[in-house]
């Protein structure tokens, strides 16, 4: 194709569809209707450029005219709170669900991780002594000590929208940072882990077991899902960035992005339930069966919510994607 034949031959077109543009708000009918038909040209000249003469300078002010007459044909579309029920509904636990075997496997993984650091410091006391002095381990462990009022020590209120704001921000490190290849994610698993095996550790080493679980446990279930959630989404973004698969690398991140961005907002959700049982049902005056059935009773429903709706959801073409109607397309097209 000679580009500088077919830019003369359709130079015009492009210059009228840039003057309309500049007066959408005051165009008659039949104005409207050459916008239209203008754009679809437009498009299709587009797409024969960059397939056949690619010019960076004339594709780039073609693509930014498509762009233009795109949101002038369709508009702009507002988000609503059906938007919100749907992804709710729909798009989130079908996010869950395809992700299901990176978080899971994180989960697992991290699981025997803090279980395996909490048997080695209870099985050996030069560790625990490497960790603080007697005295001050006696103070974290004994009835009414340190792990016991850490969580009636605040305000019920106040504690959990602090515990919320706290894992809602290692819940985002996690799938932001987990475009970095995953490094980081590695590092905020490997802290939180850490730390529930120091607190496993030092309770059974101290016959408290039985303690420490009815501490942890009405929360820690929903709460570390959710974390293993983000961080299996982080991998999953950072292995995206190795393996984009059959899709191109730009478009493959792009749509992990998004699903990742998605992931954030839903499990905010999720975070808020888990910091509402920390603040409140924890630290309560019910007997520690009671608070364990709590928290067995809200992981239940999230397992139920990703495998029975997620699954559905995902049957029907659920991605957690925003529509296709709100994507950039990968190639212009003709309407």
């Amino acid at each position: 194709m000679d580009l500088d034949v077919f830019v003369a031959a359709h130079r015009a077109e492009w210059d009228r569809l840039d003057e309309l543009l500049r007066r959408q708000r005051r165009l008659s009918g039949a104005e409207a209707d050459e916008l239209v038909a203008l754009y679809q040209r437009t498009a299709t000249h587009l797409s024969l450029i960059q397939s056949s003469a690619p010019d960076p300078q004339l594709t780039g002010r073609l693509t930014q005219l498509v762009a233009r007459a795109r949101s002038a044909v369709t508009g702009a579309r507002k988000a609503s709170w059906r938007d919100a029920v749907h992804f709710l509904a729909a798009g989130f636990p079908a996010a869950l669900y395809r992700t299901r075997r990176w978080w899971v496997t994180t989960a697992v993984v991290s699981t025997v991780l803090a279980a395996v650091i909490g048997w080695w410091i209870a099985a050996h006391p030069e560790v625990q002594g490497a960790i603080a002095a007697p005295d001050e381990l006696r103070q974290l462990t004994r009835p009414g000590g340190e792990y016991e009022t850490y969580y009636s020590s605040h305000a019920a209120a106040a504690f959990a929208v602090q515990v919320w704001t706290n894992n809602a921000q290692v819940a985002a490190t996690c799938l932001v940072l987990g475009a970095f290849l995953g490094i980081p994610v590695f590092w905020v698993l490997s802290q939180n882990m850490l730390n529930l095996g120091v607190g496993l550790g030092l309770m059974s080493s101290a016959g408290r077991l039985d303690t420490f679980l009815g501490l942890i446990v009405p929360h820690g279930l929903l709460e570390l899902t959710a974390v293993f959630v983000a961080a299996g989404t982080g991998l999953r973004l950072g292995w995206t960035v190795i393996d984009p698969g059959p899709r191109s690398r730009r478009t493959a991140l792009a749509e992990e992005g998004r699903a990742a961005i998605g992931m954030a907002i839903g499990l905010a959700v999720v975070l808020f339930v888990s910091g509402g049982i920390e603040g409140f049902v924890t630290p309560s005056g019910l007997p520690p069966w009671a608070r364990i059935a709590i928290g067995i009773a809200a992981e239940t429903v999230f397992l139920v919510y990703v495998f029975v709706v997620g699954r559905r959801a995902a049957r029907t073409g659920e991605t957690g994607d925003v529509e296709s109607a709100d994507r950039s397309a990968e190639l212009p097209t003709a309407a």
